[in-house]
């Protein structure tokens, strides 16, 4: 089988067929714009021109979009004499607009410049093709580079603006490597970063396996695309919740908050917008179904479905699961504390392990709760 001939030929000289026929292909494999790699390639050539054949600035290249020939054009800009500003004067004492590449290199005297012209004026251009014999050695070599350069920009912008609308999203990608600190996440076009620290304590992951993920960061970087993932993430639940229960979709159940221990508990926060719907008994499934998926994927994690109220002291109650029957007091509306009162059966369930009952019950209701039993109420009021 004949070998794909490339842009840049094995004699190492511009082929100006085949230089075209590979911007052409790689505008339609890679949706890069051809008017960005001509340009990019014309202004690479120009500095490589200077570099090898010379330090004069008044030079630039010039690509035939359609035959791909290449010429070097020196400029010369006409001027009432040699200025090393920024503005040209006219024999009338006028300014003239000329390009800002103006430089002395690029400037001619109007009676010299007439020995070429006779008709020509101030601020206008003459042009002189300069094209070296063995140009097309350092274009080959420039161009392989530009084309490379671009593919990778192009590459790197298709899979950011692929990947833009994917934060706080969830995506099922593969295990693919790992070292000390990451896994890395086969996500179709790139890869994402999983860090071991983001995963839920205690789960236990094979490379090669399909892994859920949820995407807190998507940014470009030096280096290409940087999309960072997470499992221990509270929006991770929130995700599994919408993808478990259809009603989430089409707004029969609202979940209006998340709050997340991972590997321990979290609670999450639903209201139903039909009084003939339960909206924790759609989150929980026929037998059991839905939350059994969700408890699977959280590798164990415990799940209180919380039922939404729009009274703070209802919220706060509903909240504490699974201590029950909490009086619960708003002691501060403005600083959003509050008094739940419980008997002591349930003090050690609304505190929970370490604390963590009444913290998640804080972060989801966003209020600052306090846990006493009547007890505790009455022997502080008695002293």
């Amino acid at each position: 089988m004949a070998r794909k001939k490339n842009v840049v030929e094995e004699t190492n000289q511009m082929n100006p067929e085949e230089f075209i026929k590979a911007v052409k292909n790689i505008v339609e494999e890679k949706g890069i714009s051809e008017d960005i790699v001509f340009e990019a390639m014309e202004l690479a050539l120009t500095t490589a021109y200077k570099k090898n054949f010379g330090s004069k600035t008044n030079v630039r290249v010039d690509i035939n979009r359609t035959t791909g020939e290449i010429k070097v054009m020196s400029y010369y800009i006409v001027v009432d004499e040699i200025d090393e500003g920024e503005t040209i004067i006219d024999e009338n004492g006028n300014e003239v607009d000329v390009p800002p590449e103006i430089n002395l290199d690029a400037q001619i005297l109007l009676e010299d410049a007439r020995e070429i012209d006779p008709d020509i004026q101030v601020g206008e251009r003459i042009e002189k093709e300069v094209t070296p014999k063995d140009f097309g050695r350092v274009a080959a070599g420039t161009a392989k580079q530009v084309v490379m350069q671009k593919i990778r920009e192009a590459e790197k912008n298709s899979i950011i603006a692929e990947f833009a609308d994917k934060q706080d999203e969830m995506l099922v990608g593969t295990l693919a490597m790992e070292d000390a600190r990451n896994y890395y996440v086969e996500l179709g076009r790139t890869r994402g970063i999983l860090p071991k620290s983001e995963m839920i304590p205690g789960e236990e992951v094979k490379m090669g396996s399909s892994i859920r993920v949820y995407v807190t960061k998507v940014e470009s970087n030096t280096k290409g695309p940087l999309i960072l993932l997470s499992r221990k993430h509270y929006g991770f639940v929130k995700r599994l919740f919408e993808s478990e229960i259809p009603e989430l979709a089409d707004g029969t159940i609202i979940l209006h908050a998340v709050a997340r221990e991972a590997g321990v508990r979290s609670k999450v926060a639903v209201e139903s917008t039909n009084e003939r719907i339960d909206a924790i008994g759609a989150c929980i499934g026929e037998r059991g179904t839905r939350i059994a998926s969700i408890l699977k994927e959280l590798n164990g994690e415990k799940v209180d479905i919380v039922l939404y109220s729009s009274d703070p002291a209802e919220y706060i109650k509903n909240a504490l699961s699974p201590a029950k029957d909490a009086i619960v007091n708003i002691t501060d509306p403005m600083k959003k504390e509050a008094l739940a009162i419980v008997n002591d059966e349930n003090l050690s369930l609304a505190i929970g392990k370490k604390g963590t009952n009444i913290k998640l019950a804080s972060k989801l209701t966003k209020y600052k709760i306090e846990v006493k039993t009547l007890n505790q109420v009455n022997e502080e009021g008695n002293n």
